[in-house]
């Protein structure tokens, strides 16, 4: 962690630091001052956690799935992994599907996410989803894609 001591003419010194962890009291003040403010906004608090989650039939063991939220009518896919010996069987399709249902049960009517361009923008392409954006990223040839749906 890297502390810094901020001096300008006129100002309170404030102690900035930089740091390679999320510490939980400052995700607390960060996450719940952001979402205080936009709820005194918006006037509403809908923000829900959502997963859709692939486990093995007889260990139950976690293979996969999708980790993503939704707020304000937005479906918001942040991460689907299946393991290489499950793609091609429709299963990521099925986890999409399923993801995007719950998205529409909680009143969402659009849907955000991004990939890589070494990733599954195909996928999301050949499932409805629309780029919006593009922006170049390592390794050199590689870009984030960013992707949105109407539900």
């Amino acid at each position: 962690m890297t502390e810094l001591n901020t001096l300008q003419p006129d100002t309170i010194p404030y102690a900035i630091s930089v740091s390679d962890t999320v510490e939980s009291e400052v995700e607390q003040v960060i996450l719940g001052g952001l979402n205080a403010y936009n709820d005194s906004i918006t006037g509403t608090n809908d923000r829900q956690a959502l997963t859709v989650v692939v486990r093995d039939p007889d260990s139950k063991q976690v293979l996969g799935g999708a980790i993503g939220r939704t707020s304000l009518g937005l479906l918001f896919l942040d991460l689907l992994y299946l393991p290489t010996h499950l793609r091609g069987s429709g299963l990521g399709s099925q986890i999409l599907e399923e993801f995007e249902q719950e998205g529409r049960r909680r009143g969402c009517v659009s849907a955000v996410l991004y990939t890589i361009s070494f990733q599954a923008p195909d996928f999301y392409a050949r499932r409805g989803w629309r780029t919006f954006g593009e922006i170049g990223c390592n390794p050199a040839g590689s870009s984030r894609i960013f992707m949105s749906k109407n539900l």
